[in-house]
């Protein structure tokens, strides 16, 4: 029963990670799949299998190697030297994608509930610092609660989207762009959110003592996400192109649901933005205690003023501007993942070097049999 909970536990906080504000609100959807009409069915699936089978070894590799944040998984995939740049890289990012979440949460207030932009950021910020205060149990428990209700309204947005005139258009939806293009995009989509959530993924890893509920959680996971964004593109081919207006595309659909169940959305699209807001800082603060001799209470902080003062410049300009570069600079990370081995299971075959995991000196006890004299008689 145990190893149950914890499997959901993984499979959640997954598709939490990665149903940010990009996700939740529908842009990133209709940037990397449904723009590109007919091909987003395909590029979808595709995107999918690969959430499935990379970010499920991910998390195998990163247990196996006792990584404690995503700079030790780094060096275990590039090297010390370029794992450690390659890391500093990827806290960048990080800084950005959360500045992008930040500025998602304003979006909200100001589009849909007509209250102040800096109320959202403020509101979100004051949130996460409280919840980051209960490390990786409090990511885990915020997604146990959120994700499920996400899948419940990804189901409803399907059932209503059936009645509509034009339901089918996802299937043949016309699209000015190449097909090189279309098989592009979900390459750089998954790329892009698979190195963001190994700031999260990692050290879950690596406190999670059943491979098995790791293993299973990743392939739920992965599915979960796939779900969500074939119900999100389903939703929004039915009214194409005039949403791509919006900011917040998800939120004019959920206006036809009634007012009711459209606060609700927003509500949990909210939640959504605040859950990986959440994990992103957490990731971010794990790998700078280990580089900066700065007290832990004051990293988390400090990263999220900088995330305010990016966040002033808009959610759907960042978001246009560095998910495309970031997708594309991912896209070597995630090469360097598929070509690393899964390392053996702790206690099976050669340790990884270092001893007790990657930037780590250990200690290797060599066995000496004494010598044994002979007695004379």
């Amino acid at each position: 029963m145990k190893s149950h909970i914890r499997t959901l536990q993984i499979a959640f906080t997954y598709i939490g990670t990665v149903v940010g504000a990009g996700f939740a609100t529908g842009q990133e959807i209709l940037r990397f799949f449904t723009r590109y009409g007919h091909w987003a069915l395909l590029t979808i699936l595709l995107s999918t299998a690969l959430f499935i089978w990379l970010g499920t070894k991910m998390m195998i590799i990163a247990r196996r190697i006792a990584a404690d944040s995503y700079e030790d998984f780094n060096r275990h995939l590039f090297g010390a030297r370029a794992g450690g740049s390659i890391s500093l890289f990827t806290m960048i990012i990080l800084i950005g994608v959360n500045s992008i979440m930040l500025a998602g949460a304003g979006a909200i207030f100001k589009e849909h509930l007509a209250l102040p932009y800096q109320a959202g950021l403020l509101l979100t910020i004051l949130g996460s610092y409280f919840l980051l205060k209960r490390g990786i149990s409090g990511i885990l428990q915020i997604n146990s609660l959120v994700v499920p209700l996400m899948l419940t309204l990804s189901l409803i947005l399907v059932f209503n989207t059936l009645v509509v005139p034009g339901a089918e258009r996802f299937l043949f939806l016309p699209t000015d762009h190449g097909a090189i293009n279309a098989w592009i995009a979900p390459l750089l989509y998954t790329s892009f959110n698979l190195g963001m959530a190994q700031a999260v993924l990692v050290p879950l890893a690596r406190h999670t003592d059943d491979e098995r509920a790791l293993i299973r959680g990743g392939i739920l996971g992965g599915a979960g996400i796939g779900f969500m964004l074939l119900a999100a593109h389903f939703a929004m081919s039915s009214q194409m192109p005039g949403i791509l207006q919006f900011e917040i595309p998800m939120g004019s659909i959920a206006i036809r649901l009634g007012p009711v169940v459209q606060m609700i959305f927003l509500l949990l699209i909210f939640m959504e933005i605040f859950s990986t807001f959440v994990a992103g800082i957490y990731g971010v603060s794990v790998q700078l205690q280990q580089r900066l001799p700065v007290a832990p209470a004051l990293v988390a902080p400090l990263l999220m003023l900088i995330c305010y003062v990016f966040s002033q410049f808009g959610f759907s300009s960042l978001l246009g501007i560095f998910y495309p570069i970031f997708g594309g600079l991912c896209l070597i990370w995630v090469v360097m993942l598929l070509r690393s081995p899964l390392s053996p299971p702790p206690g099976q075959g050669k340790p990884p070097a270092g001893g007790s995991g990657p930037g780590k000196k250990g200690i290797t006890i060599v066995a000496v049999k004494p010598a044994i004299r002979p007695t004379r008689k």
